[in-house]
This record gives C-alpha cells, structure tokens and sequence, in this order.
C-alpha cells in the first residue's frame, strides 16, 4: 500500500477545500447532464487544477477497456492494452509491486473504481504534491471517479431506458396498427365458412389476410407475408391492406387490383422488401373462383373425394419489378363439399430432428385425414400437430392460416 505522510493542521483544511471544490464541480456538471466527453474534461481539470495531479490515465470498461482520460505523458495509452496485472486488482497498489511493461512504471499507483462488486475502471496516477500522497487523498481521487464514472452509467442506462421506451411504444403503435388490419368477423352462412389463424413469431408480425364483401354474390380474401419483420413490415402491410380496398371501390377485376398493388408496393417498399399475396374472388352464385397467386405458398383446395389441386398460377412477388413480367388470372368451378386452405410458410417450414421438413405434403396428408372437423378445430389441430413435429423446435416464422369451406 502507498506510504502515509503525515499532513500538518493547514495541509489537511487546505486539502479537505480542494476535496469539496472538486466534488461540487463533479456534481454540478452530472446535475446539468452534460454529455460524456464534457464529464470527462471536467474531471481532467478538475484532478489537474484542484488537486495538482500531473500525469494521469484512465480506462474505462465500456463492453471493451478503453482509454478516456491521458494527460502528462507522451505515451499513446489509447493504443495500449491494460496488463493482466492490473485487471486483477480491487485494491490501490503501487505500481512498483506490479510486473508491468516499462510504460506503466510511468504511474506511481493504480486506483480501481469500484461499483456493486464489480471494476468499472482503472486511474493510474503519477507524482502528486507531497502532502496529497497519503492514503486519504488517493481514496478522494477514487471517491471522485466513482461518483463520475457512476453518473456516466446512470445517464448511459437513462438514455437506453428511453430508447427502450420509444421502441416499446413504436412496437405497441405497430401492434394496433397491425391488429386493426384484420377484418372483424369473417362469414359462416349457407354458402361458406371462413375461419382464420393468426400466430406471430415476434410482437410485430408481416402476416395479414383479409375479407371484402364486393357485391351480394362476391367477395374476396387473401393471405399475404411481408419479408422482414417489426415496424417496417407492418407500416408495409397497412399500406397494402389501404391499397387494396381503396382499389376494390373503383374494381375487382384482379388483373387491376394484382397490377396496382404491385405499383403501390415498388413505390412504397425500402430495404428491398416485397410482399408474397395470394388474391382470390369468389361468386356464391356461379362458384366461381378467380385468384392470382403472387408468388406465395401454393393454397391447397381439397375435393370431396380427397384429391386436391395446388393453386400456383399468377404472377411474381410484389414489389419486386415496377411492371409485373408476367399476370394471369385463373378462373376455376368449385365443387360442392371442397375445402380450401391458404396459409403462410411458417406452417410449412418446420423441421423434425433428423431435418426433414413438414412441408406441403404434410399438410395434405393432414387435410385429407381431418378434413370432417369443423375449421376452429382443423386450425387447433394443424397448429398443434406441426408444434408436435419438432417438440424441442420454436416456431421461426409467423403463421397464418385462412380456410374457406364450400357449402
């Protein structure tokens, strides 16, 4: 431990102002909550004016050691590692009873800056006036860099708590806006039934599917997946859901409504982001379906008679090319008794512990055995069977499911 040199009466008043001098400088400048940097000057005069510190450096642990501090010597501390030696200690040590580099015996003693246990930073100090070298003046300069070092945590853990908070809020104003996207109530009348599943991966998903009532005898649905996640996803999918009813009060042709969204999403979309769509029309009088699938997950349409027809024609992804290279509308009967469901490629893309994926044939496999049960009861148990596919496995996508039983 360092020397103890004995202080007169005068020496110890004179320090004891200089101690409160410094502190109340500290302390004025944390409560005007200026930034880390001025902290840091004020903390340099502060040991080199007041109490006559000539050479001084300091690493702070900020995720990695670094130097903010280095006054009074020629050496680029900035550049150097801290020695092992010193990371070890907790106590104030000369550096003479240390196996350091040379450059390190610049400093006559290391002072860790203690918090809750743990070591937030080192000061190394040089030669100070004779009566500030005893043990009580070395404790001022670690009581000073505490409280420093301390309040720059603080202010750094505040700014974090108000970043957090403004995500949290983006995330909740998201969550509503996304929540609003989905249709209210959905039809269980003598014609069809359409029931829907919604599981997000995150708090902020980039699944949507939606319902419009046309006319009396038609009406649309769709299923659609947002690349990416979270904010921008969302802010995309509402732009898509305002894009299509605003497109479907002027036609419902989907050559139109295919071709516009797609203009809609190239103009609006940022970070390369595109949108996977599967669009379809039904009219109750004539069972006619015309879709266009835009690039999304095959929807599996299930006959009576167990067989079943992937409806893949339409177009690419939307987003992607301001004019769609290639459009076309398919038209199709639906047959009594016939079971649709379209969904999300979080359904599909689920692995077993030898990898092997759960897949579109998986799903028809499933579809054929349990097609007689009712849709909330096909969803709880798709859901669950998938979930059961790989029981150590997370889900590692949203999933949405969007069936529609022909009457």
């Amino acid at each position: 431990m360092p020397e103890i040199v004995v202080p007169t009466v005068q020496q110890e008043l004179n320090l004891k102002k200089l101690e409160l001098s410094a502190l109340l400088e500290i302390t004025q400048a944390i409560n005007e909550n200026l930034p880390d940097s001025a902290l840091y000057k004020i903390y340099r005069f502060t040991l080199l004016a007041q109490l006559q510190i000539k050479r001084l450096v300091l690493f702070v642990h900020d995720e990695v050691w670094s130097c903010k501090v280095c006054f009074g010597t020629d050496e680029e501390f900035s550049r150097c590692e801290l020695p092992e030696e010193i990371l070890s200690l907790t106590e104030i040590t000369y550096t003479s009873k240390l196996q350091v580099p040379r450059r390190w015996r610049a400093f006559e003693n290391v002072i860790p800056i203690m918090h809750n246990g743990k070591v937030l930073a080192f000061v190394l100090i040089g030669k100070v006036q004779p009566y500030y070298t005893n043990l009580e003046a070395l404790n001022f300069v670690q009581t000073v860099s505490n409280i420093m070092l301390v309040a720059i945590q603080n202010h750094k853990m505040a700014k974090q708590r108000l970043a957090q908070e403004s995500i949290r809020r983006e995330i909740e104003i998201a969550r509503e806006v996304q929540s609003m996207l989905f249709p209210k109530s959905l039809p269980n009348d003598k014609d069809v039934t359409i029931h829907a599943s919604y599981i997000p991966h995150s708090s902020i998903g980039g699944d949507y599917y939606d319902f419009v009532e046309i006319d009396q005898d038609q009406f649309l649905f769709c299923v659609a997946d947002v690349s990416g996640k979270g904010v921008p996803a969302s802010l995309l999918m509402s732009n898509f859901q305002a894009g299509l009813r605003t497109i479907l009060r002027q036609t419902s042709d989907l050559n139109t409504v295919v071709a516009e969204l797609n203009n809609l999403i190239y103009r609006n979309a940022i970070a390369e982001k595109f949108i996977t769509a599967f669009l379809a029309v039904y009219n109750r009088k004539t069972r006619e379906l015309c879709y266009v699938n835009a690039g999304h997950n095959s929807p599996i349409l299930l006959y009576r008679s167990n067989e079943h027809r992937l409806l893949t024609e339409g177009c690419t992804m939307l987003g992607v090319f301001d004019v769609l290279p290639f459009m076309s509308v398919t038209r199709i009967q639906v047959p009594e008794h016939s079971v649709l469901l379209c969904y999300t490629d979080g359904l599909t893309e689920v692995f077993d512990a030898e990898e092997a994926e759960y897949g579109i044939e998986g799903t028809i496999k499933f579809m054929q055995k349990h097609r007689f049960v009712s849709s909330r009861t096909l969803h709880m148990q798709l859901l669950s069977e998938i979930n059961l596919y790989n029981e150590e496995a997370t889900f590692s996508d949203d999933i949405t499911l969007l069936s529609c039983r022909f009457k």
